[in-house]
């Protein structure tokens, strides 16, 4: 089993460390042809407009969505989570998503780095204690359509509880998207998920 990490901008080689931890081959992908010898992509965390720009640069963005619509599983946390999205809200007008879960996200919707925070989430489906999640400049999603699911909410936050309920976390078919770094917590439990749902498709 080998999985991806987009290496254009971001939380790169945290991805890669927990990846390795769940015994998976970790690649870094820069290029089509590293992006055609993956089971499976991870979307980091970093700054989304950054990615989608550099993703255009690099010729990636059309290779991205065809692998996608092919049914390659991947992983969206944070940045990536806005990059999977069909649908964005507070977007430069000129940025791109990769698209392929039907939501609409709102950009940096829990505020700005000051606003950072961490809480734990209960994920559906996921056994055990809730997972800790670590939210910076973190999108939520503010519609779940139809096809994808809901996985998780936010029950507090800095603001007083002002956002509770928020979704946190979506599912749909064979893509994952969290609006929290997995990657920075310790806790391996979303990326050991995401390698079940790596692993469903190339039995």
């Amino acid at each position: 089993m080998r999985i991806g990490v987009l290496a254009l901008q971001g939380d790169v080689r945290e991805h890669l460390e927990a990846l390795r931890a769940c015994g998976a081959e970790a690649v870094a992908v820069r290029r089509p042809a590293e992006l055609a010898e993956i089971d499976g992509l991870i979307i980091p965390g970093g700054e989304s407009t950054t990615i989608s720009k550099l993703a255009v640069a690099f010729d990636l963005m059309a290779p991205l969505r065809a692998r996608l619509a092919e049914g390659m599983p991947a992983f969206g946390s944070c940045a990536g989570m806005v990059l999977l999205a069909d649908r964005i809200l507070d977007a430069p007008a000129d940025q791109q998503s990769i698209g392929g879960i039907d939501m609409t996200v709102r950009r940096n919707a829990f505020g700005r780095q000051v606003d950072s925070f961490e809480e734990h989430v209960r994920v559906d489906g996921m056994p055990g204690p809730p997972v800790p999640a670590v939210f910076i400049r973190a999108p939520w999603v503010e519609e779940v359509g139809p096809g994808a699911e809901a996985l998780a909410t936010v029950v507090g936050d800095p603001s007083g509880g002002r956002d509770a309920g928020r979704v946190v976390a979506v599912r749909q078919g064979a893509l994952l998207a969290t609006s929290f770094h997995p990657e920075l917590t310790g806790d391996h439990r979303m990326h050991e998920y995401f390698c079940s749902m790596v692993k469903e498709t190339i039995r």
